[in-house]
């Protein structure tokens, strides 16, 4: 498929969570999904979002249906929020990542979630009114040609998104232009070690999954620079176990990492 009918097949298929529920986490004949974080012991208890980084104290604080388990990490982890700042979240689907900055930033600081999903865009602002945020807006928009005026972002975050877009050059070129200087951009996102088999590459629904859109992660990180960002690190990475109980699916499982990477506007 051309860029077109892959981002708007992208659309379809997260406009159907946002109405009827589910995940990105649908294995099916190409046997991929990337939202089962790997385990070496144990068990995951809790919900998926607590499994990928969230306290039960986080999930506690913000409307229950914002939480629709579409994340790959948890980018405000590794970021420090401050009274009064801007945060712009890139995919933000049903508000998870805005409804928790809002709270570090305060009256003060505005959070912008933007997303190219209507229904998504809808749902999150009805949780937005259900918890009573003033100060987090969502903007319909797509997050390669952001409707965010120039450096006017201190915070950039994203969160197992921008693997499915098909032009991530110009997602971090537009983060750039967004931030302004000594901006800090923190993303959570699925990576690769590895190229994938072809018929997984050329599967639709293993791109909507966030697995066959993923850059490798060298690459990855290459395009970060190569916008212009500095101090890039990889701040934590972890595998990801595919949802299926097939041998061959778990073996591809081992070349897809979780990733969560931070950077720098400079002055």
């Amino acid at each position: 498929m051309n860029e077109k009918e892959i981002r708007e097949a992208v659309r379809e298929h997260y406009g159907n969570i946002a109405q009827r529920g589910g995940s990105c986490c649908s294995a099916g004949s190409s046997g991929s999904s990337c939202c089962q974080p790997a385990q070496e012991t144990g068990s995951i208890t809790g919900s998926a979002s607590e499994a990928i980084g969230y306290s039960a104290k986080e999930m506690g604080s913000i409307p229950e249906e914002s939480d629709m388990g579409l994340g790959c990490g948890n980018p405000l982890a590794f970021t420090s929020l401050k009274e009064g700042d801007t945060v712009l979240d890139l995919g933000s689907g049903g508000g998870i990542d805005c409804f928790l900055a809002a709270k570090k930033v305060g009256e003060k600081g505005r959070v912008i979630g933007v997303d190219m999903t209507p229904p998504m865009i809808e749902k999150a602002r009805e949780n937005a009114e259900r918890g009573g945020y003033s100060n987090v807006e969502f903007r319909l928009g797509e997050i390669e040609n952001l409707p965010v005026a120039d450096s006017t972002v201190d915070i950039i975050i994203s969160n197992c998104v921008i693997n499915l877009s098909v032009n991530k050059k110009r997602v971090f070129d537009e983060a750039f232009r967004t931030l302004k200087p000594r901006g800090t951009l923190m993303v959570s996102d699925i990576v690769l070690l590895e190229e994938l088999p072809e018929e997984i590459r050329k599967s639709m629904e293993s791109y909507s999954a966030c697995v066959s859109g993923a850059l490798q992660r060298d690459e990855y990180l290459g395009v970060i620079r190569e916008a212009g960002f500095e101090e890039i690190r990889v701040e934590s990475e972890k595998g990801f176990a595919l949802d299926s109980s097939d041998s061959e699916a778990q073996e591809l499982g081992k070349t897809i990492l979780s990733v969560s990477v931070s950077a720098r506007k400079p002055d």
